[in-house]
């Protein structure tokens, strides 16, 4: 555990030197990472993977028409969002425009989650993209923030 700590706080520090350098907003606080680590684990996990990875063959439609649960890492396609978009989709849920289904893809967190808590969900997924990502998501986000500032 003490080795986990001292390899986020090592990439919070390198985070935040880069993305002062390239006058980015800088990286959360350490504890918000935390925070949203584990908020993460026990609320995504069990769909979007343990690393983040996603579930099995995420590319391909299951029996139901539907894709499943995406990865939230730099494979992924989460950092092409904004705070705003990621918000909405964790606290209202979400249904896939191209399923076959009716049924939402991921449902809403809203009552189980506070808003400080999908925010910090959303730090901690930063941490799993690439610098070039995280420029990306930001650069989305300036004009499409969260509904309040992300810690």
């Amino acid at each position: 555990m003490r080795r986990v700590a001292m390899g986020v706080m090592l990439i919070v520090a390198g985070q935040t030197v880069v993305a002062r350098a390239n006058g980015e907003t800088p990286v959360p606080d350490v504890d918000s990472i935390n925070s949203g680590r584990a908020i993460y684990e026990q609320h995504c996990a069990s769909c979007h993977g343990a690393n983040a990875e996603g579930a099995p063959n995420w590319q391909e439609r299951d029996a139901l028409g539907e894709l499943p649960a995406p990865p939230h890492n730099a494979e992924g396609h989460t950092w092409r969002h904004s705070d705003a978009a990621l918000y909405e989709m964790v606290s209202k849920g979400w249904r896939d425009p191209f399923n076959k289904s009716k049924r939402m893809t991921m449902p809403a967190f809203s009552d189980a989650l506070t808003p400080e808590q999908i925010r910090a969900v959303i730090s901690y997924l930063r941490t799993l993209w690439t610098p070039e990502q995280r420029q990306f998501q930001s650069d989305e986000t300036r004009d499409h923030p969260a509904p309040s500032r992300m810690p």
